[in-house]
């Protein structure tokens, strides 16, 4: 059998990289965490992780590096910024990289770690903050055969369904560019749905009941349109996150020539919530930008 990755560095303790980690500890890992927030890294420490003040003191700790932050700068902030993580990494360590970020960036970040003696695997998650404190993540995977058989455990550990993609990193960040366009476009859809039901008179909360068990229904729709009926903006996934995700989508489609009127205008909606003050506040807050209606009161 081959040997198994067992010192697990995290950085990144976000709504999705805690219950990462906090997977990786009941799973018998010894887990390194690092974060911008050290208040949120003691909380690990007191379910039984190891802290670490920066990307480079983690680094030299640990066989496997698994980065959950928001996007591409933050992602090389990580690795090659000051008290970057990637020189002090031994050779042969692995990187898992899991921001949303364009393939090209991908590409290019497996060519960089190539380089330096290390291992990628282009990794991007999906399954929300829920399946992500539950080892039941969907992860979208691109790297090298031998890398993924040393990281068996470790997967084994933090997700449900592993899909591995092929060799060539960029290839998991395009699968999940096509989730995300998915993703974006159901909540933008969602919104505008309940925006117009509010406008008409409906009850939401029936109208939420019926929808969800009617043909019109979609994951995203049961799971945030109770953020909208609750009047609970605080994010789990922010409307910003969207405003960079379905840029990313366009960008690539831009390049390829190729149309996305739906993305387009979903970007849109999620760029004028975020310009009326509502990036940093849940996605379903897309809801905002429609005039006209009452939206349910937080509940208390």
């Amino acid at each position: 059998m081959t040997e198994q990755i067992k010192r697990v560095g995290i950085i990144g303790l976000g709504a999705m990289g805690m219950g990462i980690a906090r997977s990786l500890l009941r799973g018998g890992f010894e887990v390194h965490a690092c974060d911008v927030r050290p208040e949120v890294v003691q909380q690990l420490v007191a379910d039984g992780a190891r802290a670490a003040a920066t990307p480079a003191e983690l680094a030299g700790q640990v066989e496997a590096l698994l980065i959950v932050v928001v996007n591409a700068a933050q992602t090389d902030q990580v690795l090659f910024g000051e008290h970057g993580a990637a020189a002090h990494l031994a050779p042969g360590a692995i990187v898992i990289a899991s921001a949303t970020v364009a393939p090209e960036y991908a590409e290019t970040l497996g060519t960089k770690l190539l380089a330096m003696g290390l291992r990628f695997i282009d990794a991007p998650i999906s399954g929300g903050a829920a399946k992500a404190a539950s080892g039941e993540m969907s992860v979208m995977a691109a790297g090298a055969p031998d890398t993924f058989a040393v990281c068996a455990t470790l997967f084994d550990a933090i997700c449900a369904k592993l899909y591995r993609l092929g060799e060539q990193p960029g290839q998991g960040s395009k699968v999940k560019m096509i989730n995300q366009l998915l993703a974006g476009v159901h909540i933008a859809a969602a919104a505008e749905a309940m925006a117009l039901g509010l406008r008409a008179g409906c009850d939401p909360d029936a109208l939420y009941e019926v929808i969800s068990n009617s043909a019109g229904s979609s994951w995203m729709f049961q799971n945030r349109v109770p953020h909208i009926l609750a009047g609970d903006y605080r994010p789990l996934s922010a409307v910003n996150i969207f405003v960079k995700d379905l840029g990313i989508v366009l960008d690539y489609a831009k390049k390829s020539v190729f149309p996305l009127p739906l993305s387009a205008t979903a970007h849109q909606m999620f760029m004028q919530a975020s310009a009326a003050g509502f990036g940093g506040e849940d996605d379903s807050a897309v809801v905002k930008v429609f005039p006209g209606i009452t939206l349910p009161a937080a509940k208390v």
